[in-house]
């Protein structure tokens, strides 16, 4: 399977696994995961077969680490990023002192002014290097990195929790921790 059809397959399956899981038919639990199965079943009725062998790689090879496969093999869910509701009973955790997060020129305005915002998802994303808060800003064009002062918003109460993709997760960075 080449590497744009990895990526393609991997847009529509945290779509459905992040965002809309109705629309295809399936349903995710509390803590966000489906069975695979009824994946596999899902993308065939709707023209995206997939067999089990290339979900297999598209979990192993997404640059991004967007999904996780239970213990078992059995369920399947995206690490984070969800629009729908869901618990992925993650701890809260110690962030390190500074963390990035990836935006573009167009937001900084509305940045500066109100901090970073979940928007309509559950939390604000943020990395923990450069290169990957690059990445994610450059997926809306010419991208433009903020510091975020994590330590500091974690001491004044803020609570934070890492992923199984190492992202880090908080509600708000308020204007003041951004650098």
């Amino acid at each position: 399977m080449d590497d744009r059809r990895i990526t393609r397959l991997s847009k529509y399956l945290a779509r459905h696994l992040r965002h809309d899981p109705g629309r295809i038919g399936i349903t995710l639990d509390r803590q966000g995961w489906t069975d695979v199965a009824d994946l596999l079943a899902a993308c065939a009725r709707h023209n995206v077969p997939l067999s089990r062998a290339q979900l297999d790689a598209i979990v192993a090879r997404n640059d991004k680490q967007r999904f996780a496969l239970s213990e078992d093999g059995t369920r399947i869910r995206a690490n984070q990023g969800h629009t729908v509701e869901v618990d992925l009973g993650l701890e809260p955790a110690e962030p390190p002192e500074v963390l990035y997060h990836g935006t573009v020129g167009r937001s900084l305005a509305a940045i500066r002014a109100e901090g970073l915002r979940p928007m309509n998802r559950h939390h604000v994303h943020l990395s923990p290097d450069r290169e990957t808060a690059t990445r994610v800003g450059a997926r809306r064009g010419r991208p433009v990195i903020l510091t975020v002062a994590a330590g500091a918003l974690h001491r004044a109460g803020h609570p934070f929790y890492r992923t199984a993709n190492n992202v880090w997760l908080t509600e708000a960075v308020p204007p003041r921790y951004l650098g």
